[in-house]
């Protein structure tokens, strides 16, 4: 299952910033990667706009600071901040 989530995340990340993010990923744990995912997942199916930042994605974990901290990290490392397609407004 981690390989396969970490594959699917690279699979979005910026073509010039795999390696980075590939490194990134490979330090999380499997909960973590879910974490990322399932956000990524619920901007596409809201797709709309550019990211605006995520406020309707906020399931309640007693890590979701940590999570959020992890998620910002990646959509850094993967150049997907701002990418419409990924991370629309309101998601």
């Amino acid at each position: 299952m981690r390989s396969v989530l970490v594959t699917a995340l690279l699979a979005c990340s910026d073509s010039s910033l795999k390696t980075k993010a590939r490194r990134f990923l490979q330090g999380l744990s499997s909960d973590e990667l879910q974490f990322i995912a399932e956000y990524l997942g619920a901007c596409i199916l809201e797709s709309a706009g550019p990211c605006q930042g995520s406020a309707s994605y906020c399931p309640e974990t007693p890590d979701q600071d940590h999570k959020m901290i992890l998620l910002l990290e990646y959509l850094r490392r993967s150049g997907l901040v701002g990418h419409a397609s990924v991370c629309p407004s309101g998601a």
